[in-house]
């Protein structure tokens, strides 16, 4: 997939509309994780060496279509001058006046739009809201990879209205794609590790794999499902409804394939309700009937990390357990650790997901991952073979 990128526009003193990521997690109105506005510095700087003045869009939430002092952007805009940056947030009140200052702005300038997502039609894709973001920069750049897989306003209307050559990927889109294509066209052998609470999240992910990794790895609640499935004790562990069913699904079509499916042979189980008795290690895969599994045991963790060793290109998507209770964080964060050494030997590995994210900056080894996805759900739809609809346009012809 050859992108067209900013280094292919005639830039250089121009206004642009670049559609960024910044659904950041907040608290008490402070950014908690900046990660998604840093990956999009680098495109934001080259904009600004070459003297354009940006129109900066993203959403944040889930807002339902009308303002949200919540989910507002002035968290964004206050970290983006801290860090330097000449940059007014847009009071939202009318767009005649918005598409005014858009062509005020002066070289190097940027104009942050309010969160997208208060604007009416955007969920909804709507052409005369695409329009509208279109009248103000004769160029649109796309480096929301976080969003590439919803046709929304800001991500495809919006093309209708500008030149096709005067449309490009941002450094970021362009690195989640050369990233996560490493993971389809791998270097054998490929290790692919599952993990978080819901099979449904993942089950087309899941099935894509087989045949094409050399081992699965299953971790989290989602295994109490396989398990289950198989007439395995669970106790009280958590599975969704229809998640057995989907389990089984899975079971059956890796029965005749070339894929290896790997499940927990051990737990780290809760104690017993009104117990004072510590966490535990269960004795083998049967989890007690009063108990549930909240981490991967031992056994497992060795288990797999026999087979990451053996690794070329590796996967990671999803906690092995309930990894944010340090007593059961053992499992997610040891997992961390060999992918870190793995790659420190030369293999490849992408880690994508929230909760991957967070436990890999837990374990203190990011700086070892090869790449480290900020897609969540496009990042999930891309490996699973969809096209994309915010990429399509983004394609060198």
């Amino acid at each position: 997939m050859d992108l067209r990128l900013p280094q292919d526009l005639p830039l250089r003193n121009q206004k642009v509309f670049l559609r960024c990521d910044f659904n950041v997690p907040l608290k008490d109105g402070c950014i908690q994780d900046p990660s998604r506005i840093h990956a999009v510095l680098p495109t934001i700087d080259y904009l600004i060496q070459h003297e354009c003045s940006i129109i900066l869009a993203s959403h944040l939430g889930r807002p339902k279509s009308k303002f949200d002092s919540e989910l507002s952007l002035k968290p964004i805009e206050i970290y983006l001058k801290s860090k330097g940056y000449d940059v007014q947030l847009d009071d939202f009140h009318d767009r005649n006046a918005t598409r005014i200052k858009s062509q005020k702005l002066l070289k190097g300038q940027i104009l942050l739009l309010e969160n997208v997502r208060f604007y009416e039609g955007e969920t909804k894709n709507d052409q005369f809201l695409g329009q509208f973001y279109a009248s103000m920069a004769p160029f649109f750049i796309n480096d929301a990879f976080g969003a590439a897989h919803r046709a929304h306003a800001s991500v495809v209307s919006t093309l209708k209205y500008y030149e096709p050559n005067n449309i490009a990927a941002g450094f970021l889109m362009d690195k989640e794609i050369k990233g996560l294509n490493q993971i389809l066209q791998p270097k054998k052998p490929l290790i692919c590790i599952f993990g978080g609470s819901k099979i449904a999240d993942k089950i087309s992910l899941i099935k894509h794999f087989i045949n094409r990794a050399d081992h699965i790895l299953i971790g989290g609640a989602m295994a109490y499902a396989f398990l289950k499935a198989q007439n395995i004790s669970i106790g009280l562990s958590l599975i969704h409804e229809g998640s057995m069913e989907q389990a089984q699904e899975i079971i059956n079509l890796i029965k005749s394939s070339s894929t290896q499916l790997h499940l927990p042979i051990d737990h780290i189980i809760s104690p017993p309700e009104g117990s004072e008795v510590l966490a535990s290690i269960t004795d083998d895969v049967q989890i007690p009937t009063n108990q549930k599994a909240l981490d991967i045991g031992p056994e497992t963790i060795a288990s797999y990390s026999e087979e990451i060793q053996k690794a070329s290109t590796i996967l990671w998507n999803g906690p092995m357990g309930w990894f944010e209770e340090p007593t059961y964080a053992t499992g997610t964060l040891a997992i961390a650790e060999q992918i870190a050494e793995r790659c420190q030997a030369g293999a490849y590995a992408v880690v994508g997901g929230g909760d991957s994210l967070a436990a890999i900056n837990l374990a203190g080894v990011a700086g070892n991952i090869s790449h480290m996805s900020t897609g969540g759900g496009a990042s999930l739809e891309f490996l699973s073979g969809v096209k994309l609809p915010g990429l399509v346009n983004l394609i060198k012809a």
